[in-house]
């Protein structure tokens, strides 16, 4: 007979595993169109170029901040050529699916099963989470990562190096979760305790001294930050390229950041994920939760705060106030959501606050049955940009596969001239060239001379196609003159004007007089 316990195992990781395959399946078929975005396509292409001993071609403009993880990622899956982009969106799907699953561990292990299942319905009905999933945003890998830490300290309160093992992974894609790993260093190595004599209470050292497993939680706990100051100056030379180029964007978009910009669009952007029957939800579940269910409600409320304390922090050091950013305390919150509204069923009958907690979860059912047009509209518009934009990428991949871009060399038909941006990264990784070598024609100042120009070849095109509502520039249509059309689609003219290059001169003995 197996050793007693043994067979719960397997059953335990099966049930997960069935639950994300499931949340997969359903996704394709709901939404099956899919592709990695502008953020995403660089980091394959990153990763591309470091697994051939090459640094990253940070050069062209708006290029995001490199992520290292993900650019790990991006190395690995690099042999797989064209199929880089394929192991992107696996990732993606995989990364919602899970999502699903740990929410629902959250809301099961903090409350029931009940609480958990309405819990992942909220979040994965979110059309921010479902929109920035399926471009295979780094966010959700990172909501994962740090929703996986809570699920191991939930089961196992002071869990230590697992906690912060996770954390440090997501440190490697979004430096909120630094602060994360700062604050449960501090859980772990200090306690407040009753001063001796009892006449109030002070911090101390757990343990009442410096050991080897603190020195291992210190390192741990610091080894996000160091590895990404380390990653960014070996292939920048400059150990704060990612904050400096992080703020330079944001100022180039001109999106909204600092303080003042946390505090007037913070709530707002926690709005657009969330929606306001799940903003009024959240604060009901947490507010009943934090009096009636206390020991219950605890580590969930002290996570969503510092997720919302980490996003102002990060807002305030100039990055920028946008919905993504605020996924991760939507998908905490997304519980107490559910919480306002099965909550008043772990009070006793008698209990004076069981009415007005069944009030609450009345309005709060009443606020999503009202929303629920809202809601449907904005899960058809994701599916229809995600549509839209699938058709404009697909076209472009086209004129590439049916060899448009031939001949292309640097002595001859180059650079690439297009529309804006964000075709840049992606021409590169499918051309196999550097990125540097696509230029953003509304960008430039002047018109390219030779090389090949990529036009919108209809207005659906450029509505489809725009990077950023701050990307500058407007984008061109009009090749330069010279320029004569190669190839074309519903979505895209490809014209060219290769560089004359003067035949060879022969080395040997002229014809004979």
């Amino acid at each position: 007979m197996p050793p007693q316990g043994t067979t719960g195992r397997p059953l335990a990781l099966l049930l997960p595993a069935v639950v994300i395959a499931l949340v997969c399946l359903l996704l394709l078929v709901v939404f099956p169109i899919g592709f990695p975005n502008y953020d995403s396509v660089y980091y394959l292409l990153w990763g591309k170029e470091m697994a051939e001993g090459m640094s990253p071609d940070l050069a062209p403009p708006l290029v995001p901040t490199p992520h290292p993880l993900y650019e790990l990622f991006g190395a690995v899956v690099s042999p797989l050529g064209d199929g880089a982009s394929t192991a992107a969106m696996v990732l993606a799907y995989l990364s919602l699916g899970a999502l699903a699953w740990l929410v629902y561990r959250l809301g099961s292990l903090w409350f029931d099963r009940p609480t958990g299942v309405l819990a992942a319905v909220v979040i994965m009905t979110s059309a921010p989470i479902l929109s920035n999933g399926l471009r295979a945003y780094i966010d959700l890998p990172y909501i994962v990562l740090c929703l996986a830490a809570l699920v191991v300290e939930t089961k196992r309160p002071r869990a230590g190096w697992p906690v912060l093992l996770l954390l440090a992974l997501a440190g490697l894609l979004r430096p909120e979760a630094w602060i994360f790993s700062g604050a449960y260093l501090l859980y772990l190595l200090f306690r407040v305790e009753p001063k001796e004599g009892g006449n109030g209470r002070r911090i101390a050292l757990a343990g009442g001294r410096i050991d080897r497993r603190t020195v291992g939680l210190v390192l741990l706990a610091a080894s996000g930050p160091i590895a990404w100051l380390i990653f960014d100056l070996i292939t920048t030379g400059d150990l704060l390229y990612s904050l400096t180029g992080t703020r330079e964007n944001v100022e180039t978009l001109e999106r909204d950041t600092g303080p003042v910009d946390v505090v007037l669009y913070g709530p707002r952007r926690l709005g657009e994920v969330l929606q306001w029957p799940g903003m009024v939800g959240g604060l009901i579940g947490v507010v009943f939760g934090f009096i009636k269910l206390r020991e219950r409600s605890r580590l969930g409320i002290a996570a969503a705060v510092l997720a919302l304390l980490a996003f102002a922090l990060m807002g305030s050091a100039g990055l920028a106030v946008i919905p993504r950013y605020t996924m991760l305390a939507a998908a905490i919150l997304s519980v107490f959501v559910a919480l306002s509204i099965t909550g008043w069923r772990f009070l006793e009958p008698s209990d004076p606050w069981r009415r007005p907690w069944q009030f609450g979860a009345v309005a709060v059912v009443a606020l999503f049955s009202i929303w629920l047009p809202n809601q449907l509209d904005l899960l058809k518009t994701v599916d229809r940009d995600l549509g839209n934009q699938g058709i404009v990428e697909r076209d472009l991949e086209a004129l590439v596969d049916q060899g448009a871009f031939s001949p292309l060399g640097e002595a001859d038909c180059l650079p690439i001239s297009v529309p804006n941006h964000r075709a840049v990264p992606r021409l590169a990784l499918w051309l196999d060239i550097r990125p540097s070598r696509v230029i953003s024609a509304a960008a430039e100042e002047r018109e390219p001379r030779t090389g090949y120009f990529l036009a919108p070849a209809r207005p659906f095109t450029i509505r489809n196609f725009i990077l950023d509502p701050g990307d500058p520039g407007r984008v061109s249509s009009t090749p330069p003159p010279g320029f004569s059309r190669v190839a074309a689609n519903r979505s895209w003219e490809l014209y060219r004007r290769c560089a004359e290059v003067a035949p060879p001169v022969s080395a040997g003995p002229g014809p004979a007089p």
